[in-house]
């Protein structure tokens, strides 16, 4: 009876499953009509992903999963558009079959008709799991071939390099990375190479690197950052740093950089509490403006006034000094306009004297 009840439950189970995959491949069968629009698709491929796990984390049949992952890449439209998510569990699933060689096949077709990005990071971190440095160099040639602005591949290529002791292949890539005519996000990749002169020791190397992004942009944070270099074991000392904050400010002001000046001033009084003396400390507060509230005329795009708004002016010290010089020279004119103005209608008064 036992062995009956077994047997029964066996089937039941079994008949169950059945109707589990039933219910999978007739969801999967409604295609979407379109080969255009990629957000009915975008659910549609759910279909298939919870297909395949079912197979294979319920059923523990592997092979079937991965020939519905196969289906399912044969059918999307991959000229149209295609979806990373399905590429990659594909190709993750023949990993835990063990069979190494179809994932990476699957991994570089995946290159070729996907091209996503997340392709690229996941078919490198696969071959760094496994130490194959070389092969990750040539996956990243590839990457920055397709994405040449991408400055986090940039990094990431050049952290590689880092790691494996190549510091001259690390700085001839970080070169070429800001060589690049466009960049999404140059900031960082400079700070990351100026970072890795540092690491290295290579102070030379970093302040060449400050003054030529200098010359591609005057923000104050990078002018903030060369200061602190200087004052750091690697840079000058803090005499240059100094020499850096007061060229900068110099700049700025005559630039009419006002909000700019005040946190470079800010910066400047925080390294010099820090790691310089009261005089100097004093000399930096003696620079500090003061915060004046003002008023002026909001104007939309056609210049139509909007009405009057409140603003916060910075008024600085050597500039006040320099406004009441030229302040006292436009009083002197205007002074000296009257008096050219009295000596005319005195003039005239005269005149009018003697015709009478």
């Amino acid at each position: 009876e036992e062995e009956n009840e077994n047997g029964m439950g066996e089937r039941s189970s079994s008949g169950d499953e059945n109707k589990v995959r039933e219910v999978y491949e007739r969801a999967i069968s409604n295609v979407p009509p379109s080969m255009e629009d990629k957000q009915h698709w975008r659910r549609y491929i759910y279909l298939w992903i919870y297909y395949a796990l079912y197979e294979e984390m319920g059923r523990h049949d592997l092979d079937r999963s991965s020939k519905i992952y196969d289906a399912c890449l044969d059918l999307i439209p991959h000229s149209k558009f295609s979806f990373s998510k399905i590429w990659i569990n594909a190709a993750k699933l023949h990993i835990r079959r063990k069979d190494l060689v179809s994932a990476r096949k699957l991994l570089g077709k995946a290159i070729g008709l996907c091209g996503k990005e997340r392709i690229f990071t996941e078919y490198i971190a696969l071959e760094l799991a496994l130490g194959e440095v070389d092969r990750c160099r040539s996956l990243y040639t590839n990457y920055l071939k397709a994405m040449p602005h991408n400055c986090r591949a940039w990094s990431k290529y050049a952290d590689l390099e880092k790691s494996v002791g190549e510091t001259e292949r690390c700085r001839a890539i970080y070169e070429l990375a800001v060589a690049q005519s466009a960049l999404d996000m140059p900031e960082m990749l400079w700070k990351h190479f100026i970072d890795f002169e540092i690491d290295e020791g290579e102070g030379d190397h970093a302040r060449a690197l400050y003054e030529r992004l200098l010359g591609k942009t005057g923000h104050v944070k990078v002018w903030i950052s060369y200061a602190q270099f200087e004052g750091t074991e690697v840079g000058k000392g803090i005499a240059t740093a100094r020499e850096i904050f007061k060229r900068a400010h110099d700049q700025m002001k005559d630039a009419g950089m006002k909000e700019e000046r005040v946190l470079l001033l800010d910066a400047w009084r925080v390294f010099e509490k820090t790691k310089g003396d009261a005089q100097n400390l004093a000399k930096v507060d003696g620079m500090l403006p003061r915060r004046v509230k003002r008023k002026r005329m909001r104007t939309d795009e056609s210049g139509a006034e909007l009405g009057w708004e409140e603003y916060f002016d910075y008024h600085f010290p050597n500039d006040e000094e320099s406004n009441a010089g030229n302040l006292k020279i436009l009083e002197m004119a205007a002074k000296w306009k009257q008096a050219q103005a009295q000596e005319d209608s005195s003039s005239s008064e005269e005149e009018d004297s003697d015709d009478e």
